[in-house]
């Protein structure tokens, strides 16, 4: 299936190209390339990436200024008509600050920016971008983030617990990140975000391959509708 995936790229994103890659390696076709500055996204998107990054340099809060960019107003419409929509890291931060997703992400515990390999496991595999794995599955994947520390109120918390909305948990070091969340869903469970790099594990030359699963499921899902 030729899909038509776009990348959006923020002022100071660094890992747009990191994703409009791995969408092509999976899919055989380019990603589309958008600007945030751009009042409008190209026609019949079957997918939507906002990529890791330190958007507008995480002034005010991390992803706080890209929320309100132009792009931003289509992106939520798109995610409201039900186009898949998956922000990674920056990207995360980006869609909790356009309320797209519940939630903050805030400094992490130790204070200082982490970059390494994290086991995570697989909670719900019920949803477009992890139907590929099995319940419960360990996987790794790499983190590069400072603020990763994922908060939310306790009955916020408890909600996601309870709708199956917790994608993804650390094994290990949880960063802070409450109940050692790593990626949520939203209601529809067409918006991902999470705080690895599933981009950054699409080939062994990466070091790993189980990212590419997360792009699979999704490609995968369109195919089936």
């Amino acid at each position: 299936m030729a899909w038509r995936a776009a990348v959006v790229t923020f002022p100071g994103s660094n890992c747009d190209r990191d994703m409009a890659v791995a969408l092509e390696a999976v899919s055989g076709t380019p990603a589309l390339r958008v600007w945030h500055g751009d009042a409008d996204l190209p026609e019949r998107l079957d997918f939507i990436a906002l990529p890791g990054g330190f958007s507008y340099g995480d002034y005010l809060r991390s992803g706080a200024m890209a929320a309100v960019s132009p792009i931003m107003r289509a992106v939520v419409e798109a995610a409201g008509r039900g186009v898949p929509v998956l922000g990674v890291c920056n990207g995360f931060q980006v869609l909790t600050e356009a309320r797209l997703l519940p939630g903050a992400l805030l400094r992490n515990a130790g204070q200082t920016f982490v970059c390494r390999d994290v086991r995570l496991k697989v909670e719900n595999t019920q949803s477009l971008f992890t139907a590929g794995y099995d319940a419960g599955e360990a996987i790794t994947i790499p983190v590069a983030h400072h603020d990763g520390n994922y908060f939310a109120d306790a009955d916020t918390l408890d909600r996601l617990e309870g709708e199956g909305r917790v994608a993804f948990r650390y094994l290990d070091e949880t960063n802070g990140s409450q109940r050692a969340i790593a990626g949520v869903l939203n209601e529809a469970g067409n918006v991902l975000g999470m705080m690895p790099h599933p981009e950054r594990a699409i080939e062994a030359a990466h070091g790993g391959t189980e990212g590419r699963r997360l792009f699979e499921s999704v490609l995968n899902a369109l195919v089936s509708a």
